[in-house]
């Protein structure tokens, strides 16, 4: 399989994804040469969460000047401003290798996690990452979130034997306490009073306490899975070692792939 013929399928919300949990994996699967598809429900291009990318929000909670740099660089693209529709009845997640769930605490990301049409096309793909497999997922933070309400045939979260991180609990906490007098609830997607992202991972899970995987350092950090191609990552500043642990991820998929094919053309 060649990198030309890696087709990555992204779920997102019309508004409200972090710029960049979306941005920078976006710019680092361009540079891998990945065919690129932006799906909304409607297919109509989205916005990320404008309070992570202007003014005193931007500057104190949100992204980086090079983080929106590279939201600036991905809206000028033509898949980004040519989005496809998850409501569409040609929706489909089988062509493609890697399915990718950014983030963002903006409540407008309830959109695409609440989806029951994302929720059974994610419950169609992920048990297809089952290893030996030629396709991946990645999350990050609420994105994670929308993944675990991915439904098996059996009726379980597609999370349920796979292991996984997600945003900790202490650091929703800690921006929500620390942002409440001035934000309200706006770092609570569900609103004040609600579970945290960890909290509601890990009721999906079989045994959280070893599924689920967790540090409050502020180094990257991303769990790899061992049963599936799967990678997750917490915050923003795991963005760039996600990408890169995907694009990685994939490349030896490719070369496995590859290797088999000529084990087979050779009767090995």
């Amino acid at each position: 399989m060649a990198s030309d013929k890696v087709k990555v399928a992204i779920l997102m919300a019309d508004y409200g994804h972090d710029p960049t949990e979306t941005a920078v994996p976006f710019s680092e699967f361009k540079k891998a040469g990945w065919d690129i598809t932006i799906f909304t429900e409607n297919g109509s291009s989205p916005k990320c969460d404008k309070r992570m990318l202007e003014g005193w929000t931007q500057k104190l909670l949100g992204a980086t000047q090079d983080a929106v740099s590279l939201y600036d660089d991905m809206t000028s693209t033509p898949e980004w401003q040519h989005a496809s529709s998850w409501s569409s009845p040609t929706f489909d997640l089988s062509p493609f290798t890697l399915v990718f769930l950014p983030g963002g605490h903006e409540k407008g990301v309830r959109q695409v996690i609440d989806s029951r049409v994302v929720q059974t096309a994610l419950g169609a793909f992920f048990p297809q990452t089952r290893k030996p497999s030629r396709k991946a997922v990645a999350a990050i933070c609420h994105g994670v979130m929308a993944l675990a309400e991915g439904k098996t045939a059996e009726g379980r979260s597609v999370l349920c034997d796979a292991t996984t991180t997600a945003l900790p609990g202490a650091m929703e906490g800690a921006a929500y306490h620390g942002t409440r007098l001035f934000l309200g609830d706006y770092y609570k997607t569900y609103g004040a009073g609600s579970e945290s992202v960890e909290e509601f991972v890990r009721k999906k899970l079989d045994d959280d306490k070893v599924q689920y995987r967790n540090s409050l350092g502020l180094s990257p950090f991303v769990v790899k899975d061992e049963k599936y191609n799967y990678i997750s990552g917490r915050f923003p500043p795991d963005a760039k070692l996600l990408a890169d642990e995907v694009v990685a991820l994939v490349g030896e998929i490719s070369q496995a792939v590859n290797q088999r094919s000529v084990e087979l053309m050779h009767g090995i």
